[in-house]
Parts: C-alpha cells; sequence; structure tokens
C-alpha cells in the first residue's frame, strides 16, 4: 500500500493483542506507517475503545477515513467472553483483586440460562467506577484509584443477543450482541446480582462491528507484511 492511500482514508481490521490499551495500537500502527514511508505526520484514530484485559476486533481509520469514526462507533457489536461466579471485584473484571465472595450452590443450569432474559432489549445499565468515563471533567477511574465515592448515572443500553455457550463450574461463557456504549463488565456485575450471588468479566473478545468480523482482523505483524514493506521501520 502506497503513502498516498493511507492518507486518502483506510478502514483496518485489527485484533487487538491482551494487555494492549486501544490508544498503544493505534501508537503502534502510526509510527509503523511514519517510518515506512518516512513521512512526519499521519492521523490513525480507533472506533471504539477495548479495555486492555479485553482482546478482538479494533477498527483503526487512516487518514481521511478518520471522519468514519463516529459512525463505526455507533454500529452493533458482539463479544464472546466468560465470567467468573460466586465473587465480585471493584472494577468488574480482573484488573481488581476480588473483594467479595458470594454462594453458588443454589444456582443449577436452568437458572443460570433463565438469568439472561432479564437484560434483553433496552436495559438501564451503571457503568463501572473504573472507567474512563469523565464526570465534572474526570475520569471515573480517577476517582476510584482516590477512594472517592462518586454518583454514576444510568444510561439506556439494548441487548439484542445473550446466551450462555458452556458452564464449567464457576466459569459461565456467553456470547453477546449489544448496541455501543454497553459495558460488558456492567453485565457481569449486574448478572451475578441477578443470581443473587456474584460475578465478574474474566475473559473478553470483541467479534464483531457492525458488518466488520474478527475473522478478517489483522495483527501487528501481518500488517507489516501485508501493508508496507515487509519490515518494521525500513
Amino acid at each position: 500500500m502506497t503513502e498516498e492511500e493511507f492518507k486518502a482514508g483506510q478502514i483496518l481490521l485489527f485484533d487487538k493483542p491482551l494487555e494492549w490499551t486501544s490508544f498503544q495500537l493505534v501508537n503502534k500502527v502510526r509510527w509503523l506507517i511514519r517510518k515506512n514511508f518516512r513521512i512526519k505526520k499521519i492521523k490513525v484514530g480507533h472506533a471504539g475503545t477495548l479495555d486492555p484485559l479485553a482482546t478482538g476486533l479494533l477498527i483503526l481509520c487512516t487518514g481521511k477515513s478518520t471522519k468514519l469514526i463516529e459512525s463505526l462507533q455507533g454500529q452493533e457489536k458482539e463479544y464472546t467472553g466468560s465470567f467468573t461466579l460466586g465473587a465480585t471485584t471493584p472494577s468488574y473484571d480482573m484488573e481488581t483483586e476480588v473483594d467479595e465472595t458470594f454462594p453458588i450452590d443454589h444456582l443449577t443450569t436452568e437458572r443460570i440460562h433463565e438469568a439472561t432474559k432479564a437484560f434483553l432489549g433496552d436495559i438501564q445499565q451503571r457503568p463501572p467506577v473504573f472507567s474512563a468515563l469523565k464526570k465534572d471533567g474526570k475520569r471515573l477511574y480517577e476517582y476510584a484509584r482516590s477512594g472517592e465515592e462518586v454518583e454514576i448515572p444510568t444510561r439506556s443500553v439494548n441487548i439484542s443477543e445473550f446466551e450462555i455457550t458452556k458452564i464449567d463450574r464457576q466459569k459461565v461463557h456467553f456470547r453477546v450482541v449489544c448496541s455501543k456504549g454497553t459495558y460488558i463488565r456492567s453485565l457481569a456485575h449486574d448478572f451475578g446480582r441477578e443470581l443473587n450471588s456474584g460475578a465478574y468479566l474474566s475473559s473478553l473478545r470483541r467479534t464483531r462491528i457492525g458488518d466488520y468480523s474478527l475473522a478478517n482482523a489483522l495483527t501487528v505483524d501481518s500488517f507489516v507484511n501485508e501493508y508496507l514493506s515487509g519490515k518494521e521501520g525500513t
């Protein structure tokens, strides 16, 4: 691919690695393009953040295609992953340590499957306090890490599909199709409460955004080999 094509605008699908932030991937791809073509500046942005502990589809836009980011962010998303039952964490995932444990002896396979129905359609969801959303000009996770309590309003999201794909003792595997703004970490937390127990998100993979599929996504290495000259920084 040429420098002109990147500047004219490309939509690139990436499989974000575990523990990378979305911005780290954007910065890496921008750096690779700049180094490859020996240019000072190229616009690169992403269409929808993935948490560091999540993997999967991240759409990157270059050049004039960065104007499409807002419309891409608004598209339906699909995720797969797992909840761990019987415990909660402050971040609703594995970023923080377990703070409470709950009994799970009362849970049956039927009850776990049945609980998904409470979350289908338009629902009110409260975002996690460990998130990058802003309140009064400050990130929510900044309040959380400093121990400050903050009131987080609920917001309306839509879950069109929610299925349990496997139950392995305390670990429940799922697939979810949802609207923009849905926090799967919050879904995990609320799912545990629906079961009169607790739950936190133990793995997450984004598999689809609109018509864009993870099956067509690049790794950083395959991007270098297929779109650049085949060597980083040359």
